[in-house]
């Protein structure tokens, strides 16, 4: 009998329910840029998306951007507790002979980790990098192994790191888009040694040298990351823009002048924050809608986004963008948490619409025999779907 009740529910009192939510936000489309970088990158952290790419898979030199990996590898014993900030490592002959950018540390010193790291990230200093490739590894060329096995871990397919610093050397090559797989991983792993990125100035032994990351003195919200510069490489950075809830990292290099790639890192970033926005729905996992319940010890259900969405946008569809919520009400009991009870359809003029789960949010059982006996006769005799 029950069964029969219901199947005629479904057969004839099933109701297709709609609600159309308008959202206040944004689409993007692809970014059209000109710019003189040989490679450039643009990459969206919060939904994995590249913005923007000029030959992001040709193979360049990083120059001292490939100190970020040492300072990767220099995190990781930090985080595994093999190593310290408050431990020290001494500067050897090659270290305090080279050339190139410098921290100046004493010939036979003890320096560090955390001096070493300041020095190697703020100064860019290359003997800063080579007294922590020595440090953990013995030698250069057995830390150079170690980059390379980290690269490959993480990813990195085209690049090959021949030392500490980016010092040039034929085989020494990456790409920007490896890059970015490094720039995303350093955040990530690491958010609280990171933070080392965005200090302005460090002295050491009495000399006072700044970050030669500009955008950390003129763009809102950048915190990191690297330049690099050498005769082949050009001018390069990675640089790391952090801004209402929202991480973009651009990579750049091959510009002809530190004037240069001062200019067109900020202009590649000015352009992404003024023309793209973040789309970010169902984070809250707050109810969408609520949907009424069939035999059920509860007469609603609140239904609610499987997971949450996120979506570069452009300001063009700002007013256009819409919500579709759709299922079939009522909802028949028992409900468990995290059931498909439908779709949620996101519309975007001119892009097809994006469809997500629409599941309860949480557990409905079934009304007691002898009260769902009552409901039944009340539906056949009056046509009342839900006891309310």
């Amino acid at each position: 009998m029950s069964k029969i009740i219901i199947r005629y529910f479904f057969l004839f009192n099933i109701f297709l329910c709609l609600i159309v939510i308008k959202i206040n936000s944004s689409f993007s489309n692809t970014l059209d840029i000109t710019t003189p970088a040989k490679q450039v990158i643009i990459y969206d952290h919060e939904t994995n998306e590249v913005l923007f790419e000029k030959n992001a898979d040709d193979l360049m030199k990083p120059a001292s951007m490939a100190k970020v990996m040492t300072a990767y590898i220099v995190f990781d014993r930090i985080k595994d507790n093999s190593l310290d900030m408050l431990d020290t490592f001494l500067v050897s002959d090659k270290a305090w002979r080279m050339g190139g950018s410098r921290s100046f540390l004493e010939l036979n010193s003890n320096v560090s980790i955390k001096d070493l790291l300041l020095g190697l990230i703020v100064q860019s200093g290359n003997d800063a990098a080579v007294v922590l490739a020595e440090g953990i590894s013995g030698d250069e060329e057995a830390f150079a192994r170690e980059m390379n096995r980290y690269a490959k871990i993480m990813g990195m397919n085209n690049t090959y790191f021949t030392n500490a610093t980016g010092w040039p050397h034929p085989d020494l090559q990456t790409t920007s888009r490896d890059l970015v797989i490094l720039t995303k991983r350093i955040i990530q792993d690491f958010p609280n040694l990171y933070k080392l990125f965005e200090e302005k100035i460090f002295t050491y032994n009495k000399i006072k040298q700044s970050n030669r990351n500009p955008l950390l003195y003129t763009m809102n919200g950048a915190d990191g990351l690297k330049t690099g510069h050498t005769n082949e490489s050009g001018y390069g950075l990675i640089g790391s823009v952090n801004r209402n809830d929202r991480r973009v990292t651009v990579v750049i290099n091959g510009l002809n002048s530190k004037k240069k790639r001062t200019f067109e890192s900020k202009r590649l970033f000015n352009i992404v924050f003024r023309e793209t926005a973040l789309l970010s729905l169902f984070n809250e996992q707050n109810s969408l809608v609520r949907a009424n319940v069939w035999l059920g010890k509860q007469s609603e259900v609140d239904l609610i986004a499987k997971k949450p969405f996120k979506k570069i946008v452009s300001p063009l569809e700002f007013n256009k963008t819409k919500i579709k919520a759709e299922w079939m009400d009522p909802i028949a009991a028992p409900i468990r948490k995290g059931d498909v009870i439908g779709s949620v359809y996101i519309s975007i003029p001119g892009k097809k619409a994006i469809k997500e789960d629409l599941i309860s949010a949480q557990n409905i059982n079934k009304m007691s025999s002898l009260v769902r006996v009552k409901s039944i006769l009340k539906f056949l005799l009056y046509g009342d779907i839900v006891d309310k």
